[in-house]
């Protein structure tokens, strides 16, 4: 369980976190946080479901581009406009730019590529080019 505790901005423990918040406010502009998304990908004879967990993602900001064999994730989680990030007691929630790319390691068509979203998981059925699958052959017994 959590226990909800203002910060303390001298905790060592927190010396990381505050760094990073010191030397952001230190530019005239704030740098640009980018994260990675955590995905699963999994593999079967048709080809991938890739999963990726984007909850609070604005799906028409999300860009998914496929190039070279590439499925490339790109888009941006925003920080809740009403709060100020010194009124945080606690932050845990990930926010700002990511990108993610995955490589297959076979051929896949991409015109086939479908993606869905729902309560925060992105999903992509992502299936390979015929020639790619593998074939059952069956032995003509005589």
């Amino acid at each position: 369980m959590t226990q909800i505790v203002r910060m303390n901005r001298v905790r060592p423990m927190d010396i990381i976190n505050e760094f990073e918040r010191l030397f952001d406010r230190s530019l005239d502009y704030p740098m640009q946080r980018t994260w990675n998304v955590a995905v699963d990908v999994a593999e079967n004879e048709d080809g991938y479901v890739v999963k990726a967990s984007l909850p609070g993602i604005n799906i028409d900001e999300l860009d998914i581009t496929f190039e070279d064999n590439v499925l490339t994730l790109r888009g941006e989680l925003k920080l809740d406009e009403n709060i100020n990030e010194e009124d945080y007691v606690i932050q845990e929630r990930r926010y700002g730019q990511f990108v993610r790319s995955i490589r297959f390691p076979t051929a896949v068509d991409s015109n086939k590529i479908e993606a869905s979203y729902e309560n925060g998981v992105l999903t992509l059925n992502v299936p390979k080019m015929e020639e790619v699958k593998p074939k059952h052959i069956k032995v003509k017994v005589s």
